[in-house]
């Protein structure tokens, strides 16, 4: 089963999925009309409705991002909900980045799935990168992720992957 997540999402990106020929059934999203912990049940809930049998959702392909502080998903470096091992979705109502109440999967979900792809694009991300891929400083957010069964890419742009000295493929741009 392939299902499309949209938490959220930017504008760009909700023009991007009513271009596509995905059912509107497919496209699972977060209430934003809700309070935050009731917005995360609700899409807990959808996500099993979604994936019925699994105990942990199992997506074919997660895209994320990565924060300078090495954060991902909302989930922030030395924060409680980096423990979480029960939910599947969770609320988070004190970010430390704006906005300050969020939904996030939770590690269990991002590392339950087939494929992760991290994108992550210029200067400002050179140092954390270089301490999550070299230093393999495990403590942060984005260095938790790390697929059961799946496969893990990061794709980088030249000014990210600028304080890297471990070998990496270099691609030409389109």
């Amino acid at each position: 089963m392939s299902i499309q997540v949209q938490p959220f999402g930017p504008p760009s990106l909700t023009h991007l999925l009513s271009k596509l020929p995905i059912p509107d059934s497919q496209v699972l999203t977060i209430d934003p009309a809700l309070p935050v912990e009731d917005a995360a049940e609700d899409y807990a809930r959808k996500l099993r409705q979604a994936f019925q049998g699994d105990t942990v959702p199992v997506f074919d392909l997660l895209i994320l991002g990565v924060g300078p502080d090495g954060h991902t998903c909302s989930l922030f470096p030395g924060h409680p909900l980096l423990q979480e091992r029960e939910k599947i979705v969770a609320p988070i109502g004190d970010s430390p980045k704006p906005p300050p109440q969020r939904v996030t999967l939770t590690l269990p979900v991002l590392n339950a799935a087939q494929s992760v792809i991290f994108v992550a694009t210029g200067e400002g991300k050179a140092a954390v990168l270089k301490r999550i891929l070299e230093d393999q400083e495990s403590a942060l957010p984005a260095a938790m992720v790390q697929p059961r069964t799946g496969a893990l890419c990061w794709f980088l742009d030249e000014a990210a992957a600028r304080l890297l000295s471990v070998p990496f493929e270099k691609h030409s741009t389109l």
